[in-house]
């Protein structure tokens, strides 16, 4: 059985690809504040709503 449950937490790879940008900027937004992520245990995760915090901050600024 499968399911079609969107993700609440995102690795920063899937959450680079979401937003069309490399890992490495992903990362970089993260360590800046820019982008908000958890942390669980020793793995990083990025909450999916962040990306779109994220983005309607980047369309607020543009305008």
């Amino acid at each position: 059985m499968t399911t079609n449950i969107a993700p609440l937490l995102l690795r920063p790879e899937e959450a680079a690809d979401y937003l069309g940008i490399g890992r490495t900027k992903v990362y970089e937004l993260i360590r800046s504040g820019a982008l908000r992520s958890v942390r669980i245990g020793t793995l990083r995760r990025v909450p999916a709503t962040a990306l779109t915090e994220f983005v309607t901050q980047l369309e607020q600024e543009a305008a």
